[in-house]
């Protein structure tokens, strides 16, 4: 038997004994729900993904109620999951699917990944997943497992490595139930071959293919996949208005594109401009005095950012509308907005504050 039969038949073998079998979006073929885990597992953790799935399929059981959704609905069910252009281009891919295949998910992968959000490997698992196809994958796990097995060098995310790995992938599939394969292949990264403290010899769910391990056999399982290159992140910071009435607070819509793409945040205050002043002028609110509040410090994946949080009480100025883009929420509507996990940890703080006074 060659090395990448005996690679192949060893994971397919571990994985009905050692494999997961009950993730909620496991035992269909119904493309909108793999599809939906797919976009959701992107960079998160499952068990961070699973009440999120749930709660997601109760209110939108298929794509078409999906689609028809308003997009302010759908960020706020995914508030909380990060990386947000993952919902906006889920909600868009939706819509795509039904204004240009009636429907239906494309089962060929190469037309699936032309639709919004969805990349090489996502297509490539709908396609397995849920049609049969033949088709490699090269998620996080995956691109772990392979750089050390295989022990291949460079950083995984550079082009030229991932050509390697997508080409070791493909040549790695089996020609039958290729599917059990890379679910196998994805369970193993997540469950064995993790990233810290790998369990290469566990007792009860050992690596299937430890014999083969370079990494294993030359001491490097810590240093391969190699890292990401270090850099130094740039740090920003922002004054944010917490202006409150009663146990209303006002919020304003962020821009559809870019951090927190429309997402309810909390009004950002221009370099230089006076927050009493800008208050009155620009958001129709009359405040007193303003507190400073705590900072609050949250990590991007290409700079730090500082909140500064500056809270007063408002009252809309006489004959003044609101805004354009703001909106005055009440504490119980707050839960079901779809705000940044940051602007939520300064509004929960600031409304538990006001309930213990």
């Amino acid at each position: 038997m060659s090395d990448d039969k005996a690679f192949s038949g060893k994971l397919t073998a571990w994985h009905r004994r050692h494999g997961r079998h009950d993730l909620p979006w496991q035992g269909t073929n119904d493309p909108y729900r793999i599809w939906l885990s797919e976009i959701m597992l992107q960079q998160t953790q499952v068990a961070a993904v699973i009440p999120y799935y749930r709660r997601f399929l109760e209110h939108y059981p298929t794509l078409t109620e999906l689609a028809a959704a308003p997009v302010e609905e759908v960020m706020g069910l995914w508030s909380g999951l990060g990386y947000y252009a993952r919902a906006r281009n889920l909600h868009r891919c939706a819509q795509v699917v039904m204004d240009r295949h009636a429907g239906a998910f494309p089962q060929n992968p190469d037309v699936i990944a032309q639709l919004p959000g969805i990349g090489r490997s996502t297509a490539n698992a709908i396609a397995a997943f849920c049609f049969g196809a033949r088709a490699a994958i090269l998620d996080g796990n995956v691109k772990r497992v392979l750089c050390r097995t295989h022990g291949i060098e460079g950083y995984p995310g550079v082009p030229a490595v991932e050509k390697i790995l997508w080409s070791l992938a493909e040549s790695l599939l089996p020609r039958r139930d290729s599917a059990t394969y890379i679910q196998a292949l994805m369970d193993l990264g997540a469950t064995v071959c993790t990233r810290g403290k790998p369990r290469c010899l566990a007792e009860e769910k050992n690596c299937p293919v430890v014999d083969q391990c370079v990494a294993r056999k030359q001491g490097r399982i810590a240093e391969l996949p190699v890292a990401r290159p270090r850099k130094i992140l740039p740090q920003r910071e922002t004054r944010v208005l917490l202006l409150l009435d009663g146990d209303k607070v006002l919020l304003e819509r962020r821009p559809p594109s870019g951090i927190w793409g429309g997402l309810l945040s909390l009004p950002e205050l221009p370099v230089g401009a006076d927050p009493l002043a800008y208050a009155a002028r620009t958001l129709g609110c009359e405040v007193t005095r303003f507190m400073t509040l705590p900072p609050l410090h949250h990590s991007f994946t290409h700079f730090h950012l500082t909140l500064l949080p500056l809270s007063g009480a408002a009252k809309l100025l006489p004959h003044t509308a609101e805004a354009a883009g703001h909106c005055w929420l009440g504490s119980v509507e707050i839960g079901a907005a779809a705000l940044p996990a940051p602007i939520r940890k300064i509004l929960s703080a600031a409304f538990q504050a006001g309930s213990a006074r």
